[in-house]
C-alpha cells in the first residue's frame, strides 16, 4: 500500500515560499546588512531539527534525485552528521539530569558545528532547491521563543530595531501541517505528527509503512511495536517528554505563547512587530422568550428557571434559582 504525500508537499512548499517572501522583503531593505552569498556555508554547520512534513519532503526528493555513487557518498557523510548529533543529544540529557541548568546547555549546543551532509567540498548545498526552512531564514533576524537571534557574519547590530521573522509561528504551522499528515494515514503512532528528527537521519530513514506504523487489515493496535517501530515509538515518547509536541489545541493563544499551538497558530506570520493580541468574540445571547421574563438572565450565561405559576412573578427576582448552563 502506497500513501500519496504530495497533497501536504504542496501546503508544505506554499509555507516555504511565504518564508522566501519574507527574506527577500528584508534583505531588499537591508541589502548592505544581509551578507548572504553564494559559496557562504556558515549556516550549513548548526544543530537544528526537522518536522515531520519538512523531513519527508527532504527525504523524497533525494531518493528521487541521487543514485549510485552520489547516493552513497551523501549517506556515508549524513552517517557521521548523525552520530555526532546522538552522542551530543545524549551527553546533554544525561547533563540535565545530573542537574545542570538546561538554558546553558543549549547555549553551549548551539556552539557546536555539525557539517551538514548535504553540503559538498566547495561549499555548496548538493539540494538546495529543498533545503530546510531554518536555512533559508538564517541570514535574517529571528525571534525563537522570544530571543532575538541573527547570522553572526550578517552587519545587522545588537540594539538596534530591525524587521523580524518570528520563525516559532513558521515551526507552529509546520507542526500543525505534520499532525494533518500524519491523520491521513491508519497509523498506530497518536504521536507520529509529533516526530522532530535532524537532518542527517531524515536522510538516513526509510519512510516505509513499518516505519509508520501504517496498521494491516484486522490488526489490532499494539502499544510497543517491534522491529524499526520500535525505534519509532521510542522518538515518539522521547519527542513528548521534551514537550515537543503539539497535538491538541490547548486554549492558548499568540499573547500567552508565542505563536500559538498546532491548533490555533496564525495562518501567516509577521515581520517587525509582535503577535497582536486576537480580538475575542463576545459571547452570543440566547433570545428571550417573549413570555418568560425571567430567561434574561441567560445573557450573564445563565438559564434561568421560568416561572411556573403566575404568583412566582409576585416573588423578588433575586430568590429565584437560576440553573447553570450545560453550554
Amino acid at each position: 500500500m502506497a500513501f500519496d504525500f504530495s497533497e501536504f508537499f504542496t501546503k508544505y512548499e506554499s509555507i516555504i515560499s511565504e518564508a522566501d517572501q519574507v527574506f527577500n522583503t528584508v534583505r531588499a531593505r537591508f541589502s548592505e546588512n544581509v551578507r548572504c552569498e553564494k559559496g557562504c556555508s556558515d549556516c550549513c554547520h548548526a544543530l537544528f531539527d526537522l518536522t515531520l512534513v519538512e523531513a519527508m519532503r527532504v527525504n523524497a526528493a533525494f531518493n528521487a534525485r541521487f543514485k549510485g555513487r552520489d547516493r552513497t557518498r551523501i549517506l556515508k557523510r549524513a552517517d557521521d552528521a548523525d552520530r555526532l548529533v546522538h552522542r551530543l543529544k545524549r551527553d546533554a540529557f544525561k547533563a540535565v539530569k545530573d542537574g545542570q541548568n538546561a538554558q546553558e546547555i543549549l547555549l553551549e549546543m548551539a556552539k557546536v558545528r555539525v557539517r551538514c551532509p548535504l553540503l559538498d567540498d566547495d561549499g555548496l548545498c548538493e539540494m538546495y532547491d529543498v533545503r530546510p526552512v531554518t536555512c533559508r531564514i538564517y541570514g535574517v533576524p529571528t525571534a525563537i521563543g522570544g530571543e532575538a537571534h541573527t547570522c553572526g557574519k550578517s552587519a545587522f547590530e545588537k540594539g538596534k530595531p530591525y524587521p523580524t521573522v518570528y520563525l516559532d509561528r513558521i515551526q507552529d504551522r509546520l507542526y500543525a501541517l505534520s499532525h494533518e499528515m500524519a491523520s491521513s494515514i491508519p497509523t498506530r503512532f497518536k504521536g507520529l505528527g509529533e516526530v522532530l528528527v535532524p537532518l542527517s537521519l531524515a536522510l538516513l530513514t526509510e519512510y516505509t509503512e513499518d516505519y509508520l506504523g501504517i496498521k494491516k487489515p484486522k490488526e489490532e493496535a499494539k502499544a510497543a511495536p517491534a522491529g524499526k517501530s520500535a525505534g519509532m515509538a521510542a522518538r515518539l515518547a522521547a519527542g513528548k517528554a521534551k514537550g515537543k509536541g503539539l497535538a491538541e489545541c490547548s486554549g492558548c493563544s499568540p499573547e500567552t505563547k508565542q505563536g500559538g499551538c498546532s491548533g490555533c497558530a496564525p495562518k501567516s506570520f509577521t515581520i517587525g512587530q509582535a503577535p497582536e493580541r486576537p480580538a475575542r468574540k463576545p459571547a452570543a445571547k440566547k433570545p428571550a422568550a417573549a413570555k418568560k421574563p425571567a430567561a434574561t438572565k441567560a445573557a450573564a450565561g445563565e438559564t434561568a428557571k421560568p416561572a411556573a405559576k403566575p404568583a412566582a412573578a409576585k416573588k423578588p427576582a433575586a430568590k429565584k434559582t437560576a440553573k447553570p448552563s450545560k453550554d
